[in-house]
């Protein structure tokens, strides 16, 4: 079934409280709740739905505002749902005409809905962001014909991976496994494999390297038994070697990969197998290990700030000149206008770009001639840099907790989603401020 959206009906209950009648309804969450589009995200966001007989799904509303107000305010999803039923501002924003005192999802919902809207989906979000600032006149549509483009590495929520590490974790999983589905191993290798780490660890603090690696093949040995244990112990049992497979691979993996592998698809966590090794040369952060993500900012501060226009993750760790063609047709698809001018850094030489905006790319330190106009505007190019900073620092984009490659996806572009939405909230109260300011001035002047 499509889901149903709520309705104002403007009834009243003797049991409950109106959620307009015990808030402030200048708040710049009502005000922003009043400026976005519903009836576009529910169209937009209930086509991945079908018109089949079931259960009735959540209101787009519902959906769509908690996760706003999750990214806006940089909270998890158990720290939203404790918020959301104690704040009327989260219920009014999220299309509630009485105060709740309990959650009308379930916590799990908020997972299942980012899952099934997708990145396609969630771009209308961000496509709306924009929207409501250009109502609210916190920017021009002229502001979105010249961009910045950047790209950053969207961390995983995973420990540092060392070769020791996997292979120790690789071997509690499968003897965890093993003992799930009853079948009894000759030896787990519990102790002794905890005692080998512990000493590899050290020995590689000290610069002992030769130990280290001594005891880093006494690891890989434990799970080389293990596999070959339950290898043996599965043998014939189609059911069991179906569960093993995937378990089984990826500790081969972990035990047979070396530095330069001539594979490129290495395992870096066990859990998120999808995890990439990206060097961004950072002094202080060799390697960080997520997904390569491009962010693209305005060039001009508008008036409401510095708005993030698309966000998008990139695996495969793409060279950087090579994701232009992907993401300039879908900056101009999310904000309906053409790209005259676009400015990266040094990174993005010989970038494939379509032809028709082949020449409006200027990237940094570039042998070409350009105008003193365009000198001017390459001095604004690090202004990416504090969007990308505040993306992680203040809308989760720092540490994805989302799972599997379609967390990777969403992320970025609901943290992009969290941080325009933040904007227009300050937008919003700035106005309320001048117009606070002018009527002071104008009472001065009356009683004057």
């Amino acid at each position: 079934m499509k889901p149903k959206e709520p309705v104002e009906s403007g009834q009243h209950d003797m049991f409950r409280s109106r959620l307009d009648q015990i808030i402030d309804m200048g708040h710049e969450k009502v005000v922003l709740a009043d400026a976005i589009d519903w009836q576009f995200l529910s169209d937009k966001c209930g086509e991945n739905y079908t018109d089949r007989a079931g259960h009735p799904p959540l209101s787009t509303r519902l959906m769509a505002g908690i996760h706003i107000l999750k990214y806006a305010d940089n909270l998890s999803d158990e720290e939203l749902c404790a918020k959301w039923v104690e704040n009327p501002y989260y219920q009014f924003f999220c299309g509630e005409e009485f105060f709740l005192h309990e959650l009308p999802f379930d916590r799990s919902s908020m997972t299942r809905w980012r899952q099934r809207m997708g990145e396609d989906k969630l771009n209308a979000l961000l496509q709306e962001s924009l929207a409501v600032a250009v109502k609210l006149g916190a920017a021009r549509p002229s502001d979105f014909t010249q961009v910045i483009v950047d790209t950053t590495v969207a961390e995983k929520n995973v420990a540092f991976p060392t070769d020791a590490k996997l292979c120790h974790r690789a071997r509690e999983r499968l003897v965890k496994q093993a003992k799930d589905h009853g079948i009894k191993l000759r030896q787990s290798y519990r102790r002794v494999g905890k005692n080998a780490l512990i000493m590899q660890q050290r020995y590689a603090h000290a610069k002992h390297y030769k130990r280290a690696r001594k005891k880093l093949k006494t690891l890989k040995t434990y799970l080389g038994r293990t596999i070959r244990d339950i290898k043996r112990k599965i043998k014939g049992n189609r059911e069991l070697e179906d569960a093993f497979l995937q378990p089984l691979w990826l500790a081969h993996r972990v035990m047979t990969q070396a530095p330069r592998d001539a594979i490129p698809k290495k395992v870096y966590s066990l859990h998120a197998p999808e995890v990439e090794c990206i060097g961004k040369g950072k002094a202080h952060k060799p390697y960080e290990f997520g997904v390569k993500v491009s962010i693209a900012t305005t060039l001009n501060r508008c008036k409401g700030g510095q708005f993030a226009i698309h966000a998008k993750a990139l695996p495969g760790r793409p060279y950087d000149g090579h994701t232009l063609a992907t993401v300039i047709p879908e900056i101009e698809q999310i904000t309906g206008a053409t790209l005259k001018r676009i400015l990266t850094d040094a990174g993005y030489r010989g970038h494939n770009a379509p032809l028709s905006h082949k020449f409006r790319v200027f990237t940094a330190g570039q042998k070409r001639r350009v105008t003193p106009a365009i000198k001017r505007q390459m001095k604004r190019r690090s202004a990416v840099e504090p969007v990308i900073g505040h993306l992680k620092s203040g809308h989760r984009m720092n540490r994805n907790y989302l799972a599997h490659t379609c967390g990777d996806a969403i992320n970025p572009v609901l943290a992009a989603i969290g941080y325009n939405f933040r904007l227009i909230l300050k937008w919003i109260r700035y106005l309320w401020f001048k117009i606070w300011i002018t009527w002071m001035v104008a009472q001065s002047i009356k009683i004057a």
